[in-house]
């Protein structure tokens, strides 16, 4: 049975390994995204903190101006630490964002991706592909997701075959050896190092498969129970929130997201950020597991009236399982150190293709040597 998986293990990573890597690698350079970019181009997110802070109202009135033909803006973040600039929220395209400075006024811009994390995301989802504008079969996503559900299959089958006949032999296959030369360092990588990544990156494979296959994510929500027509919407407070929200207003639509705010921000002592949107106010917080986990006030846009809070624990089971899909599969549920180890793994995992193509090729090689000897000393053909 053994020598089933360990087939079972090499034909499927063979024609595989490539894009495995490609997509261990592509996820593993997007985990630090964020601070990158934020080091490379400061000026977009960090402010002297002179003074107090404009009201809302007046810090939207000079980013409207600035907005493109269709933008509107969607709500404002404001962050616990002084020094970081606002960041103000817009419809398109889509997670589009720009910042502006607090303390001046100074509208900052609209940072754009950089164009390596752009290149890893698209290799880590799509493979570089692009969705079909006539509706047809999304090939790149197709692919990421058929070689991510097959290297599920190579990781369980790697791991059957990694167990040690002779517990003897456990720590050996446990240890990776760095001065016994290149080989035996190569093999030790694969053999030890995909035994440290393997769980970690089950855990990315699977909840990875939730973005590639509709039918794999309806299946892991109904493992859970989660029915796939719970209301996404926060009950009976948050229908009472648009009583008013088309009453005209004589000055801004964010005349009271100021008021509104301060009022949370006094409540929410310890938030790192408090987002506000039309008759919403979302809080998080410095906290291990799921990292999309938010309080939501809600109010009355028209007058700023307060009309009753959501808390994380009462949000829908599908709200709570989108957030810990994505906090699991980006390893930041634990903070600065889980993240690490995910990119740890991810880059291990990476070079498991890699160094298995290595060695399929050398023991072909030495078995080919050999043969020839074993033909040269018996002068058969």
């Amino acid at each position: 049975m053994k020598k089933l998986f360990k087939e079972l293990h090499k034909w499927l990573s063979i024609p595989l390994g490539l894009l495995i890597s490609v997509t261990c690698f592509s996820g593993a350079m997007l985990v630090f995204e964020t601070e990158i970019s934020e080091a490379l181009r400061p000026h977009y997110y960090r402010v002297a903190a002179e003074g107090e802070p404009l009201a809302i109202d007046e810090l939207i009135a000079r980013v409207e101006p600035t907005l493109g033909e269709g933008q509107e803006i969607t709500g404002i973040t404001i962050f616990e630490d002084a020094e970081r600039s606002y960041k103000v929220n817009l419809s398109q395209p889509k997670h589009a964002a720009t910042y502006v400075n607090q303390y001046s006024g100074e509208v900052l811009g609209s940072p754009e991706r950089l164009g390596f994390f752009r290149t890893m995301f698209r290799l880590h989802r799509w493979f570089m592909d692009s969705k079909p504008t006539d509706g047809g079969i999304f090939w790149g996503k197709m692919i990421v997701g058929v070689s991510t559900l097959l290297m599920v299959v190579i990781i369980i089958t790697g791991l059957i075959v990694w167990i040690p006949k002779h517990r003897k032999s456990l720590a050996n296959r446990m240890t990776i050896k760095l001065r016994s030369g290149r080989h035996r360092l190569l093999y030790d990588l694969h053999v030890a190092g995909g035994f440290y990544a393997a769980t970690l990156l089950l855990v990315m494979a699977l909840t990875g498969l939730t973005w590639s296959f509709t039918w794999y994510r309806d299946g892991l929500y109904a493992l859970f129970g989660i029915e796939q027509s719970e209301p996404k919407g926060g009950g009976e407070a948050h229908n009472k929130s648009r009583v008013h929200e088309d009453v005209a207003l004589a000055a801004s639509p964010y005349l009271h997201w100021q008021q509104v705010y301060e009022s949370v921000a006094a409540e929410c002592d310890t938030a790192t950020q408090i987002t506000l949107a039309k008759g919403s106010a979302s809080v998080k917080y410095a906290q291990w597991g799921n990292q999309r986990a938010s309080d939501k006030y809600l109010f009355d846009n028209a007058t700023g009236e307060m009309m009753g809070v959501n808390s994380y624990e009462s949000s829908s089971k599908m709200s709570k399982m989108r957030g810990w899909l994505y906090t699991l599969h980006v390893g930041s549920w634990g903070g600065l150190f889980t993240r690490i180890m995910w990119f740890l793994a991810a880059m291990l995992g990476a070079t498991l293709p890699l160094t298995g193509y290595y060695l399929w090729i050398r023991r072909k090689i030495v078995k080919h040597r050999a043969c020839s000897e074993c033909r040269d000393r018996c002068n058969c053909k």
